[in-house]
């Protein structure tokens, strides 16, 4: 068999990121902090990856994080799936931002903590074993205040790091953002099958028929 091509996509959060793989080779990327706009800047940001970014299996960020974020990579998944017969799995974006703090910090004891800017004041908010990147609890979105009362990590990573840092008055926040290129990094044990939506909290929008 043949090396297999990856095409990952990541755009839960604010930052739209595809990479493409070749036999766990990076021979083509796109990233950038784009805040929104996903779904007019992805189909572009794909199309100039080698060959259109044709790939035998699609990789996509299933959240938590952006509502809209969340949908237009995942749709742009499973379209592409479809269209190119590729299989498509799933991944966390709180679990690959812990294997990109874990490659950053390879000598790490204490457990990964990661903080996601989520909404309505709250983090998304998940710690992880620094040597198999298992994670220690459910991930869960949490007020700022509350976790700033509860969290003692010392060290916290992720794009809601320096606010969680910032209301708790210590420690040390490394910001990152969710990086396709770095999706290899996360172990095959934490790559989901399909597509399982992590959104991590209730809708932003209540339909008009639910609301009291």
């Amino acid at each position: 068999m043949g090396l297999v091509r990856h095409l990952i996509i990541d755009t839960a959060t604010e930052a739209l990121s595809v990479a493409l793989f070749d036999g766990g080779e990076l021979i083509g990327h796109h990233h950038e902090i784009a805040g929104r706009g996903h779904a007019e800047k992805l189909v572009p940001a794909i199309a100039a990856l080698p060959e259109g970014g044709r790939a035998d299996a699609i990789r996509v960020d299933a959240g938590p994080g952006s509502f809209t974020g969340i949908r237009v990579g995942i749709a742009a998944a499973r379209a592409l799936a479809f269209a190119w017969d590729a299989r498509l799995s799933s991944y966390s974006s709180l679990h690959l931002l812990a294997a990109m703090a874990r490659r950053e910090c390879t000598a790490a004891t204490q457990p990964i903590a990661i903080a996601l800017t989520g909404g309505h004041g709250e983090l998304f908010w998940q710690q992880f074993d620094p040597r198999t990147l298992a994670p220690l609890a459910p991930s869960a979105s949490i007020p700022i205040a509350d976790l700033a009362r509860a969290a003692d990590a010392p060290v916290v990573y992720g794009t809601g790091a320096p606010t969680l840092i910032a209301a708790r008055g210590h420690g040390e926040a490394h910001l990152l953002h969710p990086d396709a290129r770095c999706a290899m990094l996360l172990p095959e044990a934490f790559v989901e099958e399909g597509v399982t939506t992590r959104y991590g909290r209730g809708a932003d929008a209540v339909p008009a028929g639910e609301r009291r």
